[in-house]
């Protein structure tokens, strides 16, 4: 049987590394103050395809553990900190298409002329994409707390000691898979042979 010592350890390890790269991204998107302040459409797309790949990540790490069927594990768990993290990183990526559609709109009038009508448009398309920006941190920060705090809970007792443990005392947050338990063997039954019939 593998020795499963040390992978709760590399699963934290994994769950705090996804939940850094999206605290980068988050450091990186601006939330804009003024009109000069905005992204240009060439960033954002870099963001946003950044954020694609996020998101494709937590998928994959779910992929990865559903198929794997290594029966000393249990990556209950962990595959429930990627599918719940999935949920704010979906409304992240929500949030930022409804800005680029934004920024997309000020890039195609960015050189026509100036009117009462156009000056609204714009204010109105900056207050969306401001709003949205706002929203896209706390998503953000949504899905590295999720991770983090899945990451911490993570049980990492050793397979060993687990099973020494009593029923009430093992955590439910462990990865490690106690084994099955052969069924204690039951009484011996013979099959019934009838006695021989001796001719007369």
């Amino acid at each position: 049987m593998t020795d499963h010592t040390g992978r709760a350890g590399m699963e934290k390890d994994e769950l705090y590394a996804i939940a850094r790269e999206f605290d980068q991204l988050r450091v990186q998107i601006t939330i804009p103050h003024t009109s000069s302040d905005l992204l240009d459409l060439a960033t954002a797309s870099r963001q946003l395809t950044t954020l694609t790949g996020l998101i494709k990540d937590l998928t994959d790490e779910v992929l990865f553990r559903a198929v794997d069927e290594d029966h000393g594990l249990d990556f209950g768990p962990v595959i429930d900190a990627y599918t719940s993290a999935a949920v704010p990183a979906g409304r992240a990526m929500e949030n930022y298409t409804q800005a680029y559609a934004q920024f997309g709109f000020l890039r195609r009038f960015a050189e026509a002329p100036d009117s009462a009508d156009l000056h609204d448009a714009r204010a109105a398309a900056f207050r969306v994409v401001q709003e949205r920006m706002e929203l896209v941190h706390d998503d953000l920060q949504e899905v590295s707390d999720t991770l983090r705090g899945a990451a911490d809970r993570l049980d990492g007792t050793p397979p060993r000691v687990l099973a020494a443990l009593s029923r009430s005392a093992r955590p439910t947050n462990s990865i490690y898979r106690l084994p099955t338990e052969p069924p204690a063997p039951g009484p011996v039954r013979l099959a019934y042979t009838p006695a021989p019939h001796h001719g007369r």
